[in-house]
């Protein structure tokens, strides 16, 4: 397993390293209820981090079909950028010719793309710290790992070595946490002996040893398991290291066939995602209609986008699924945690549906089509009446029933 080296981290004076590069349970809600049932709520909110030169505004093009300076020099990206993406979903499309619907409403992911990290960004290298201020906020990070070999685009590091990459990277986000947490510590401590609140406590205990996690060169998803630390009790502190993470490989085409490359990098992260892609050839597919798109991705072998994969990673990382409504004035994908009941889904769409749920009919997508409507899929048995104890699947195309 992937383990951080000593030299890393002796800036701070950290112990040697034990941890491994991987994610952790989201830190917020991962979907969100809207105010009413026709607003489009943003799914996932994932930043874009790694190293200058690397790729990330070219993928962040890429995936907004926005026009995000993508140069080659360190910190083109200054600003943040930000998009949000509709994430591709073949199924509404169908029930969309059920119904005849008006609309399609994917369920959709916010990308923020921040100025490429240094080592010693946490100390104020390069563009610093600020930039990391604009993705604590995010439910998952996305690096950017530079694999391709290219003379004309340079390496701050001057050759191409994704291991040192990545850890420069995690080795960054977890000193950032450290200042965090020197700060959060001793007031935590002091709110849980004068509030005498049993959660401020917990909170303050929780707090401490992931300090004495991360002092020891572990990451919190690594580490927090064995030091009994329940990562929701931090949510407040918004930890960087706290936050699942999912790896985007940027290769050359012909890597994407190395299939020996793609395991010994996936290993490297495991257990967290990871996703191989040419940012160049996904930014060509994404300005292409759909036929020469398709045309595209098989002559270079791949059954889908990168894109696509990676937003799946994302919603793999956080543990998310997607239902699926439809009528004549849209068909559209919700958002939920998996191992949600049907009220839970049903106050993703609106509040009042969770408070007032009766009961919910569901059909899978699959016996959906395959009946071709709800009546015949009702005749066929396939449609269900379930209850407020029913766990919804990914998939599941419902109408709920409410008082």
């Amino acid at each position: 397993m992937r383990r951080f080296s000593a030299r890393a981290l002796r800036a701070r004076g950290l112990a040697r390293a034990r941890g491994r590069f991987a994610g952790l349970p989201g830190n917020r809600a991962a979907s969100r209820a809207p105010d009413t049932p026709y607003t489009r709520p943003v799914s996932l909110e994932i930043g874009i981090v790694g190293l200058p030169n690397v790729g990330k505004s070219t993928l962040f093009n890429a995936l907004t079909r926005a026009s995000a300076l993508a140069s080659n020099y360190p910190f083109a990206t200054i600003e943040p950028n930000v998009g949000v993406v509709g994430i591709p979903d073949p199924r509404l499309d169908a029930l969309a010719r059920l119904w005849n619907s008006a609309r399609i409403v994917p369920a959709s992911v916010r990308f923020v793309d921040i100025a490429g990290l240094v080592r010693g960004a946490s100390q104020g290298q390069g563009l610093g710290n600020q930039f990391l201020a604009h993705i604590r906020e995010t439910d998952a990070i996305c690096q950017v790992v530079r694999v391709f070999t290219d003379p004309d685009v340079s390496h701050i590091d001057g050759d191409i070595s994704p291991e040192r990459d990545i850890e420069t990277i995690a080795t960054e986000l977890m000193l950032a946490d450290l200042q965090t947490l020197e700060k959060a510590v001793p007031r935590l401590a002091k709110e849980a002996k004068f509030a005498k609140d049993p959660q401020r406590s917990a909170v303050a205990d929780a707090a401490a040893k992931a300090q004495s996690v991360l002092n020891g060169g572990t990451t919190l998803f690594a580490g927090a398991a064995a030091a009994g630390i329940d990562l929701a009790l931090l949510r407040e502190l918004s930890l960087l290291t706290a936050k699942p993470f999912v790896y985007a490989f940027n290769v050359d085409e012909a890597e994407l066939a190395d299939d020996a490359l793609r395991d010994r990098l996936a290993k490297l992260v495991a257990p967290a995602e990871s996703v191989f892609l040419d940012a160049k050839d996904e930014a060509e597919l994404a300005g292409l209609p759909p036929e020469e798109a398709a045309e595209m991705l098989a002559g270079l072998g791949l059954g889908e986008p990168g894109l696509d994969q990676l937003a799946r990673a994302g919603f793999a990382a956080l543990g998310l699924s997607t239902f699926l409504t439809a009528g004549p004035k849209e068909a559209r994908a919700w958002t939920i945690k998996a191992g949600a009941t049907a009220p839970e889904a049903a106050g993703v769409i609106h509040t009042d549906f969770q408070r007032g749920f009766i009961k919910a009919e569901i059909v899978s997508f699959s016996d959906l089509i395959e009946a071709g409507s709800v009546a015949a899929a009702r005749a066929a048995g396939k449609a269900r009446i379930e209850g407020k104890d029913y766990v919804m699947r990914d998939g599941d195309v419902v109408e709920f029933r409410h008082g």
